[in-house]
């Protein structure tokens, strides 16, 4: 037996038993497809175990932004319009700005944030999403000026929960590239490249990428894993990320990745109590950068409906802030693109101190 992979199979052994010992946390999926013609299709399932009362909004460019974290919060205006799903009507969980670039933010238990004492510029993590999508065209934009820490992240109680929120952030944007950023021991990690494609849950991003290399040297042709697990999930979806086919048509390109992230996801009503880490995925986003398309489906619907954002009023002198009620669990049902059914409306304010 090659002793590399010897090597591979003693680390995998060592992340596998590291995760056994994980402690609770709500699990989601990303994935980027790279296709035929530079196209770039990102998804993202979100799986948690009770109703996260999302609703999509569209914000125009110009609006005045503060970081809900005390007297010294940080303040912006948007440079982008967004379209955005948000989490209990106080955070943004998922989005796609009008120039193409997607943030989303998913559970990370081992995240701890710097301590922050209300002297510098603070950020609530219930903001993190936005800002970048309100600031930044492209993942190298973004890197470049977050690397520089302009703010400290500042996390709260999960709406409902004793526990604080715990997340990583992932982008990409219309030219493939993508970044993960996370919060380790209080201290800001950024993994940024091309290469990048998926992001899941626990374990930190670097050891979920030397599993990877584990199933990788099996093959996916070979043996896949089948749970529901963080790590399980990271390998499908890379292996099938790469596998499926490069499409000139967009139409089958997007129904190839809708079929990767439904692979990820886990069945509806499946919430294990000894394993609280595994919860029903309970809606899914598929974003096509280069057509501007802002897809949504509810496990609780039957139809897959859209957001064009090229039909959007961004413009900050006649754009309004709008959102589409998706109702309790999201069971309102939608079909084809929904721009003409949001609704103007008063922005929700994110969670803070």
């Amino acid at each position: 037996m090659d002793r590399r992979f010897v090597l591979l199979l003693a680390l995998a052994a060592t992340l596998l038993s590291s995760l056994a010992a994980t402690p609770p946390a709500d699990a989601c999926t990303r994935l980027v497809y790279l296709g035929a013609h530079d196209d770039v299709i990102t998804a993202r399932s979100m799986d948690w175990k009770t109703d996260v009362a999302t609703n999509l909004w569209i914000f125009p460019r110009g609006m005045a932004r503060n970081g809900q974290a005390g007297p010294n919060s940080v303040t912006w205006t948007s440079k982008y319009g967004s379209v955005i799903a948000s989490g209990y009507e106080v955070s943004t969980t998922d989005g796609m700005n009008e120039a193409g670039l997607v943030a989303n933010v998913l559970w990370l238990v081992e995240s701890e944030y710097p301590g922050y004492d209300g002297r510098g510029p603070g950020l609530s993590i219930a903001a993190w999403a936005q800002y970048v999508l309100d600031n930044y065209g492209t993942v190298k934009e973004a890197v470049e000026a977050l690397r520089a820490q302009p703010f400290t992240v500042v996390t709260d109680k999960v709406p409902g929960e004793d526990r604080l929120a715990t997340l990583h952030l992932s982008m990409s944007d219309a030219s493939g590239d993508s970044a993960i950023i996370e919060y380790i021991g209080g201290k800001q990690v950024i993994h940024h490249s091309r290469d990048y494609q998926v992001m899941t849950n626990s374990p930190v991003f670097d050891q979920q990428l030397a599993l990877n290399t584990y199933w990788k040297q099996i093959g996916g042709t070979v043996m896949l894993p089948g749970t529901n697990r963080a790590a399980d999930r990271f390998a499908r979806a890379s292996f099938y990320v790469n596998a499926i086919p490069k499409s000139e048509d967009p139409v089958k390109a997007l129904a190839s990745v809708f079929s990767v992230i439904r692979n990820a996801s886990v069945p509806f009503g499946i919430n294990t109590p000894e394993e609280p880490n595994i919860s029903s995925t309970r809606w899914r986003t598929v974003a096509d950068h280069k057509r501007k398309l802002y897809f949504f489906e509810s496990a609780l619907t039957p139809n897959t409906f859209w957001v064009d954002l090229k039909d959007i009023d961004f413009s900050k002198e006649t754009g309004k802030v709008l959102r589409l009620d998706l109702g309790p669990d999201q069971r309102n049902v939608f079909a084809g693109n929904t721009v003409k059914d949001f609704r103007p409306a008063e922005p929700f304010v994110f969670q803070g101190l």
